[in-house]
């Protein structure tokens, strides 16, 4: 059964796998195999980190370890729901541009006029979508550590959140 998931998780792309979950769209940003040395020899488990969001303005990352895929997105996704953060849009863009530095990941997001979509890449473009802004320009200009960048792009849109209230 360990030789079946870890072909699945070689087959499938981050973000290319999409779920719905209680009115709660679900992508995979990054899922690996992971091993730790024991006396006995290696031991396998399976990360997962899940952003889910409604794409009204709701929105929540979960990494979580498991014996097999779906227990680690099982697990990820419930994590990902205890730590939703509703987002402040204004004319379905972010008020102002932010930058922010989580470890080695640096990423910036900047308001955008009608019209220009959501320009961005890899984590960041995942978060954005799922969370419903519709026009923002993003840059990551530190480490291409997929969690990390997640992380980041989370504490920038937490920021945002946390500067209007």
């Amino acid at each position: 059964m360990l030789q079946n998931n870890a072909k699945k998780k070689n087959n499938s792309k981050p973000g290319k796998r999409e779920e719905k979950h209680d009115d709660f769209d679900q992508k995979i940003v990054d899922l690996a195999r992971v091993t730790r040395v024991m006396a006995g020899g290696k031991r396998m488990k399976f990360r997962a980190c899940i952003v889910i969001g409604d794409r009204k303005g709701s929105v929540g990352f979960g990494i979580a370890k498991g014996l097999d895929v779906s227990a680690a997105i099982t697990k990820a996704t419930n994590r990902a729901k205890k730590k939703m953060i509703k987002i402040k849009q204004k004319n379905e863009t972010i008020p102002f541009e932010i930058r922010v530095k989580f470890k080695a990941a640096k990423v910036m997001l900047k308001p955008a006029p009608r019209g220009t979509g959501v320009k961005a890449g890899g984590a960041v473009r995942i978060i954005l979508e799922l969370s419903g802004i519709q026009n923002v320009v993003a840059k990551i200009l530190g480490a291409s550590n997929k969690i990390n960048n997640v992380q980041a792009t989370m504490l920038a849109l937490e920021r945002l959140t946390n500067f209007h209230k």
